[in-house]
């Protein structure tokens, strides 16, 4: 598995942006927001002809790897790994039937990733999924997903 640990917070550097910088900062402040709403759990599901690729230019891609999981109910699915040169690193999950962008957090054992009110938490080649608002909590949602090897 990936890991990656969190990068401290640095403050902006010049919040007025000059007049022909203006597009720039109006890009990076969308970024920003769609970053925010996905933190929040909403996907990013505009039709075709107007969806944009997510391009947060202050974090650089290290590398991406993409990994394809089966539970023990049968299901299976891909999770695309992603690490920052900033130390930070994401996992592109699927829930629900949307994809969610979740972050990697501080974990005592395996790496931990959260989007919204669920928990991705994989221990070597295995993974289970929580839901923070299931009633049988703390019980994977998803549970005895492992790495498949070809």
């Amino acid at each position: 598995m990936i890991r990656g640990r969190n990068a401290a917070h640095r403050p902006a550097s010049n919040l007025r942006a000059p007049h022909a910088a203006r597009p720039a900062a109006r890009r990076l402040a969308a970024c920003a927001l769609a970053l925010a709403a996905l933190g929040a759990g909403a996907s990013v599901m505009a039709p075709a002809a107007r969806a944009a690729a997510l391009d947060v230019r202050e974090i650089q891609t290290q590398s991406r790897h993409t990994f394809r999981y089966t539970c023990a109910d049968g299901k299976t699915f891909k999770v695309t790994y992603i690490n920052g040169t900033n130390g930070q690193s994401f996992a592109l999950v699927p829930v629900e039937g949307r994809n969610l962008l979740f972050v990697g957090v501080i974990a005592a054992s395996g790496v931990k990733y959260v989007a919204d009110r669920y928990t991705w938490w994989t221990k070597g080649p295995g993974a289970d999924l929580y839901d923070a608002m299931n009633a049988d909590s703390p019980k994977p949602v998803v549970s005895g997903c492992a790495t498949i090897m070809r």
